[in-house]
């Protein structure tokens, strides 16, 4: 069973890589924020009571669920917003009115991407995924340790067991690889 300190070092810790996953997620810090935020609160509420070795598995359960319900909310609330929209053009040109036409989607976000852009970059994140696979474990752990997961390289050494100085050779050696074999793709970032 977690203490309420336990519960809040656990939150404290791992708050900020939250915050960026979310970030990922939604494109949208202050969402994101929301979201960190409910989620944190759903734990705290629900779990909180579970012993703090369980904590990491619920949250990230529950940090996705989250970031899901807020798509689903925003899809609905677009339906509705368009729907609503429609009903309220009072112009000369009612006839010629048409919503799709009027639907500028925000800038940066998912929905203004053209559908070859999204297609390319579904293909591109594939591609990335395969060469990551392809990487020897350890560097594929101390790959994904400071660059997904945002952990420094203390964090990174503590966790592999190694010395800060192999986390660095490990992620210097993924980073050339990974940098050659998309290059060898045709790929640049």
């Amino acid at each position: 069973m977690a203490t309420d300190k336990e519960l809040s070092d656990f939150l404290e810790n791992v708050e900020r890589r939250a915050f960026k996953q979310a970030v990922y997620a939604v494109r949208k810090d202050e969402s994101a924020l929301d979201i960190v935020q409910d989620a944190m609160i759903k734990l705290a509420e629900k779990y909180g009571d579970k012993p703090v070795a369980e904590l990491p598995l619920l949250f990230q359960r529950i940090l996705q669920n989250t970031i899901h319900d807020y798509f689903r909310r925003e899809k609905v609330r677009s339906t509705w917003v368009s729907l609503f929209s429609s009903l309220g053009s009072d112009s000369e040109d009612a006839d010629n009115y048409d919503v799709l036409e009027t639907y500028e989607a925000e800038e940066g976000s998912q929905a203004a991407e053209s559908s070859a852009d999204k297609v390319e970059r579904d293909q591109v994140l594939a591609i990335i995924e395969q060469e990551i696979q392809k990487l020897p474990g350890r560097q594929r752990e101390a790959f994904l340790m400071r660059y997904w997961q945002d952990m420094d390289v203390a964090e990174t050494a503590a966790a592999m067991g190694c010395s800060e100085g192999s986390v660095k050779t490990h992620c210097s050696r993924a980073t050339h690889t990974l940098a050659q074999a998309l290059r060898a793709k045709g790929i640049t970032l």
